[in-house]
């Protein structure tokens, strides 16, 4: 044990510390390997119940070591002697081709440093994704919103870059896998549903997919982060709304209905939704990495690292809730099967090894939704209420942006990385502000064609006279959870721009105002946010709407609005984007989004139904400099003067006398 491991050793005996030196290390290696959260000092209490300020600064010290270490992530696009190695890899394990999806075992949105294989090998940060390695081909898979993205992050000469849906996966491997061929994964890796899918093709072209118990990326990612851990504690019922208890006794409910024994949830949030739980494993969304069971009788078995459990959460332990290291999850399966119980599964969402377990084990599988997801995503009044006052306050803080933004002056100081940070700036000193809920997109000119751009120092632009500036962001509140853009005229906009950006705030408002029965899917309803522009021949590669939760994921389901077939009917509580589109490529990019929340209206006299509607959550101004009138319908014109008139008086009375003055001007009557 060197000096400082000694000096270390004393302070943890000093407070009477559970952990020893190496155990200490080995927590602050995965503390490392998390997002550094808002209170940068709040994982002590995972050391230490009242660490001393030595300890504290000793813990610090170790820490900022440990995060300057290179874990070789960051790099696009990636050295071509990372595929090198892994086609070494894959002859040493007797596979010819190796599937690396952009996901972990929870298949969320983000994932951790630890979960990053696809950029590490590729060089690709997008948010979704899919590469195939074999000997002697590679390709990287991405949809609409990241093609550019692509293009620039992933090296030509080695990867094929492919358009998701025009040439999608399973083409490829049609074309490439030879007969006898074997194409791995990992099983924790991909869902049963995609395993059916590739294993398909793999028949046909006559080769096989075959599990791997190793996966050959770890092998040759030397400097690889261990999981993180980063501090799990309880959120209040003031923010929930509904005990533990209840949220228990009702999925159980749901599954006695079902005749099932228990259910598998493997997705992140539902955890957290159901234990009134958050985390900060993985950037952006608070929750834990972890599994959990659920039984008919409404207990819960909780596979989570102890490590990362603050004492309130460890409080949570009792006869019905079970805390569990991660690793004891394949012996309950195991007994699951022994016993003959019926497990539900969502071949959507759960690890292919979860299934393949069960059914070694011989139990019976219920392939459904995971149980919690619709409960989740139907917020009661408690969330609904605490939503609207977060959507108050960063409204506000939007509002101080635009007005802040209006008052400069175009030059080398006005740049995306500038704005964004200044943005998130005004968002900082709002009530219960807990970090942003995505990356912010801060796009000026052409760089807001590409969807889902993230600025980088190498491609941080100066806002430019006479273009556009497309802002997507959004924050995390203890009472709810934010995501909205504005496209903004920087100088005088062209009459091209005024138009374009025009059909986008036709079809918001068609949308905003749907009216619809019960049992309406989102799916349904996607055309009214397109029809303005599909009538001048235009469109948007992506969906309308995605789902919304409470202080959780930004992105979550199993609603949404889009092109694509989705049979969830929109129930009120639920929260939905309302964001058309339109890009022009090199030139700039157009997006319009509030956040809406499913509500009841009153039944119009006749009425043989109810009738659903939406509540624009979302408040800030919209650019007056881009409307075309000429374009508009009274109706229409009178909506963007009611949300104004919304606008003022909920943010004017949070925001300072200067900015209160540009609001007054900001939304003022379109016709004034």
């Amino acid at each position: 044990m060197n000096s400082s491991q000694s000096y270390l050793s004393k302070l943890l005996t000093d407070v009477s510390a559970d952990l020893d030196a190496a155990a200490t290390a080995d927590l602050i290696a995965g503390v490392a390997a998390a997002p550094a959260g808002l209170d940068p000092q709040a994982w002590h209490a995972l050391v230490a119940a009242a660490p001393s300020r030595d300890l504290r600064h000793v813990l610090d010290a170790q820490l900022a070591d440990a995060r300057a270490l290179d874990h070789g992530l960051g790099i696009a696009p990636a050295p071509p002697v990372r595929v090198e190695n892994l086609r070494a890899e894959l002859k040493r394990q007797g596979l010819d081709g190796f599937i690396i999806p952009r996901s972990d075992e929870h298949q969320g949105e983000y994932v951790a440093q630890h979960s990053e294989r696809l950029a590490w090998v590729t060089g690709l940060t997008a948010s979704a994704g899919l590469a195939i390695v074999m000997i002697n081909a590679a390709a990287v898979f991405v949809d609409g919103r990241y093609i550019l993205q692509a293009e620039a992050q992933v090296n030509g000469e080695i990867f094929e870059r492919c358009h998701l849906i025009d040439e999608p996966a399973t083409d490829w491997i049609a074309d490439n896998l030879f007969k006898g061929g074997k194409l791995g994964y990992d099983p924790w890796l991909l869902t049963p549903a995609q395993v059916s899918r590739y294993s398909a093709v793999c028949k046909q072209a006559g080769g096989a997919l075959v599990p791997v118990s190793k996966n050959p990326v770890d092998a040759v990612w030397n400097n690889r982060p261990p999981p993180p851990l980063a501090p799990v504690w309880r959120l209040n019922e003031e923010f929930t709304g509904e005990t533990v208890a209840a949220k228990r006794r009702r999925i159980a409910d749901d599954l006695l209905e079902a005749g099932e024994d228990a259910a598998l949830l493997s997705a992140p949030d539902s955890i957290a939704w159901l234990l009134n739980v958050r985390g900060g494993d993985v950037p952006y969304t608070p929750y834990a990495l972890s599994f959990a069971i659920i039984h008919a009788d409404a207990s819960v078995d909780w596979y989570v690292d102890s490590r990362k459990l603050m004492p309130d959460a460890r409080a949570l332990a009792d006869n019905e809730i079970r805390l569990l290291q991660p690793d004891n999850l394949g012996p309950t399966l195991d007994d699951l099967g022994k016993a003959g119980k019926t497990v539900r599964l969502d071949p959507a969402t759960a690890p292919a090894w979860v299934a393949n377990r069960l059914k070694d084990a011989a139990a019976n599988i219920g392939r459904g939704e995971d149980p919690c997801q619709l409960a989740k995503a139907k917020k009661n009044s408690v969330q609904m209420d605490g939503m609207r006052d977060a959507h108050i306050r960063d409204g506000a803080a939007v509002t101080r942006f635009l007005a802040w933004l209006d008052a400069q002056t175009v030059g080398p100081d006005l740049t995306e990385i500038h704005v964004a940070d200044q943005l998130e700036s005004f968002r900082r000193v709002n009530d219960h502000f807990q970090g942003l809920s995505f990356t912010t997109i801060s796009a000026s000119g052409p760089n807001g064609a590409i969807v889902h751009y993230r600025v980088t120092p190498e491609t941080d632009r100066m806002l430019g006279d006479g273009e556009l500036f497309l802002v997507d962001s959004g924050a995390q509140y203890l009472d709810g959870t934010t995501d909205i853009t504005r496209t903004i005229a920087i100088g005088t906009p062209t009459s091209e721009m005024r138009r374009h950006w025009t059909l986008v705030l036709k079809g918001h408002i068609a949308l905003a105002e749907a009216r619809f029965p019960p049992g309406t899917s989102g799916s349904q309803l996607d055309v009214l946010a397109r029809h303005a522009l599909w009538t001048e021949g235009l469109d948007y590669d992506h969906g309308t709407g995605h789902g919304v939760g409470s202080f959780l994921s930004v992105h979550e389901g199993p609603h949404r609005i889009t092109k694509a077939a989705n049979q969830v009917g929109l129930e009120p509580g639920m929260v939905v984007s309302n964001e058309p589109g339109f890009y022009k490529t090199d030139a700039y990019g157009i997006r319009i989004e509030n956040l809406v929340a499913v509500i009841k209206l009153p039944r119009p006299d006749g009425a043989d139904r109810d009738v659903y509607g939406f509540e624009s959550l979302t408040l800030a101004p919209l650019d007056r400099n881009l409307v075309d009138l000429s374009l508009l319908s009274k109706w229409e014109i009178d909506w963007v003067d009611r949300y104004h008139v919304r606008v003022r008086h909920a943010v004017g009375p949070l925001v300072d006398s200067a900015t209160r003055s540009w609001l007054v001007g900001a939304t003022a009557p379109l016709r004034s």
